[in-house]
């Protein structure tokens, strides 16, 4: 699909799989990927990918987007809703070293837990995986180790939907397998999420929706009950917007 510059030509292997193949700082060969280990340029990266400034995210088929912003109007996740569930990308800065992951998901399953959730560990293709049983439905923590970059993503469903081999769980992986992460130059205290962008004419719809929140709210009250809206399935060349219910499962589990 595209070329690779790798950082490091040598691979240690871990197993007899090649999702056991990493490159050292817990990715495997296949990605996810860093924006500067690739020969191919932005545009093209983007064939299939919605461009979030920090992540290139695969959108899979009949995915729609749900957009969270904070009070100010600046987005603050992207979430891709699919057939099986729901799906959160985001990186985060991280020290040159690997090994970030690791001690982030040991205080993931603990502040979980503390929430009384059921969690188990298990060991996915970049190693730790955080799974939780919750009385609103499940979560998948999967992490990715890079450099100066970590990625932390998150699958949410009902009971049941984040088994180790379900539909959702492979989902994931398969976004986070095709996620390519533009770290940039700027320096960000380790754990700081890297900044989220959205594409000019996702923005310009979601501020379009805004304002007519804002026209509505402002209108005077008539009697009866107040309509609803579904916002039609969006893809990454033409994206339609709406907004999340505030506080992603990876915002609240810091």
């Amino acid at each position: 699909m595209f070329g690779r510059r790798s950082k490091n030509e040598s691979a240690a292997t871990t197993g007899d799989s090649d999702e056991d193949v990493t490159d050292g700082v817990g990715r495997t060969e296949d990605g996810p990927f860093e924006l500067t280990d690739l020969d191919d340029d932005r545009e093209t990266l983007l064939q299939g990918r919605l461009d979030l400034g920090s992540v290139l995210v695969p959108v899979p088929d009949g995915g729609q987007l749900q957009v969270e912003m904070t009070p100010a109007g600046a987005p603050q996740a992207v979430h891709l809703m699919t057939q099986h569930g729901r799906i959160t990308v985001a990186a985060f800065a991280a020290p040159k070293s690997p090994g970030q992951w690791r001690d982030v998901a040991s205080e993931l399953a603990d502040a979980l837990r503390t929430d009384s959730a059921s969690v188990s560990i298990e060991t996915g293709p970049w190693g730790r995986e955080v799974l939780a049983s919750t009385v609103n439905g499940d979560l998948r923590f999967v992490g990715v180790d890079g450099y100066r970059w970590m990625i932390r993503g998150v699958a949410t469903g009902p009971v049941g939907t984040v088994d180790v081999d379900s539909a959702l769980a492979k989902q994931i992986r398969t976004v986070i397998r095709g996620t390519v992460v533009d770290r940039g130059t700027e320096p960000h205290p380790v754990r700081t999420p890297l900044p989220i962008t959205l594409p000019q004419a996702l923005a310009d719809q979601l501020a379009a929706a805004h304002q007519q929140q804002v026209a509505q709210a402002q209108a005077p009250a008539t009697p009866g009950p107040a309509p609803t809206q579904q916002a039609p399935a969006p893809q990454p060349d033409n994206p339609q917007p709406r907004r999340g219910a505030s506080g992603s499962a990876m915002q609240q589990l810091g």
